[in-house]
């Protein structure tokens, strides 16, 4: 989609994005399925309310202020029903273990938000993959195709959107009720601390036929939110300022992310920025930034000098994870534990020598003893890799890797709470 806005007078609504030029979005190939999965997630309950999207905001407000801070972790792909209840509740389990443990070393309340209820669509380096000979397409998560090796299903299916939204809904119920008990020491939300709140829910806003179905307009203010979703972030690949994903962030109430990658453009972070919080106001924007481990001391100041400088009061949070991974002599993608927590670490020293707060911490992790990263007690060497390796995608921290990468983000020397 190729058209650029022909008047000043540009007003937003959550269909505008499909003026821009738009990436990363699957080969629909019945496009009457599509219209019938939009117009049924659009007849669907929202997954948020406009009162937690806010909630949300202003917690995000607090860590950009220096006075929070942001635990964010999950799956890479999601998966559906049953698997993805399961490990739903397995990662507010340990992301709650990993958030008290961040709490009590830095004297701040810890937002905690998983990667999951909508965690079920990845961009894709290439449309095509080969499989023993033969080419179909690439594995999209599971909203858009299944990861099967074979032709047939790997074909974009629009009610696989459907599928995807009971799935969340699911997981979204249960959390729920996890809050409303006493786990992991909590009874009700009290504010901003997860002394002790709960988890909140994101996802990589990637497609854009799914998430406008699930904007609604908020009765209070009547803006409009997101629904999916508490915090949509956009990725690396499709974070172009004039590009669709950024568009139909732009306009919404949700307090959202952007990947930064290590080929980003210093004006065109800015431009970003200016896109998404013309306002400058605390809490909307949140920067990831997954610059890889040997290039962050390099990459990370002038960014953050040249985002400073434009007035932007963004929350900054390292993806030590997407910067980091590699592929093995027999093709399996894995990370090594010393690059992960390299990246943090020197992310964190980096930020405090700007004067600046390290705000949060973003991890793929599983909430279960998987084999799909390299270090710790569990997974020495390569030849552990295939014991268990359930990644959809790409792979996860076990549990034991996720704590001694926060326990050396946590030795770094943090700033105490401004």
């Amino acid at each position: 989609m190729t058209a650029a806005r022909s008047s000043a007078a540009w007003e937003w609504n959550p269909s505008t994005w499909r003026d821009l030029v738009v990436t990363h979005q699957p080969d629909w190939p019945d496009s009457c399925e599509l219209t019938r999965a939009r117009l049924r997630l659009a007849s669907e309950p929202p997954l948020t309310s406009p009162e937690d999207v806010r909630e949300v905001r202003q917690a995000l407000a607090e860590a950009a202020a220096g006075r929070a801070y942001v635990l964010q972790g999950g799956d890479c792909a999601e998966p559906f029903g049953v698997a993805a209840r399961r490990g739903a509740l397995a990662k507010d389990k340990i992301l709650g273990v990993l958030a008290e443990r961040i709490s009590h070393a830095m004297d701040v309340p810890v937002l905690t938000i998983g990667r999951l209820a909508g965690q079920f669509a990845k961009p894709r380096s290439e449309p095509t993959e080969v499989i023993d000979g033969e080419v179909m397409p690439t594995f999209r998560g599971l909203a858009v195709n299944s990861p099967l090796p074979v032709a047939s299903q790997r074909v974009p299916d629009a009610r696989r959107m459907v599928t995807a939204y009971h799935s969340a809904r699911a997981v979204m119920d249960d959390l729920a009720r996890r809050r409303t008990g006493d786990h992991h020491g909590r009874t009700s939300r009290d504010g901003l601390s997860w002394r002790h709140n709960g988890m909140w829910v994101s996802h990589e806003a990637l497609l854009l036929d799914y998430e406008e179905a699930l904007v609604r307009v908020d009765p209070n203010t009547g803006g409009w939110y997101l629904a999916s979703t508490h915090f949509p972030w956009i990725g690396e690949r499709t974070r172009a300022a004039d590009g669709a994903h950024v568009e139909f962030l732009s306009g919404i109430a949700n307090p959202v992310g952007c990947k930064i990658g290590p080929d980003a453009v210093l004006d065109e972070v800015v431009a970003l920025c200016a896109k998404l919080d013309p306002e400058r106001r605390p809490g909307r924007l949140t920067l990831i930034c997954r610059l890889g481990a040997h290039r962050v001391r390099t990459l990370l100041p002038p960014l953050v000098r040249a985002v400073r400088d434009a007035g932007h009061p963004v929350v900054w949070m390292c993806d030590p994870m997407h910067g980091n991974t590699r592929t093995t002599g027999t093709g399996v993608k894995t990370r090594h534990l010393d690059d992960i927590t390299g990246e943090a670490e020197a992310f964190h020293e980096t930020l405090h020598e700007l004067g600046e707060w390290p705000g949060g911490l973003h991890l793929e992790l599983a909430g279960e003893d998987v084999t799909e990263c390299l270090g710790g007690s569990g997974v020495p060497d390569e030849t552990v890799l295939p014991r268990r390796y359930t990644s959809l995608c790409d792979p996860r921290l076990n549990n034991e890797q996720a704590l001694l990468t926060v326990e050396g983000v946590l030795r770094s020397g943090l700033p105490l709470r401004s």
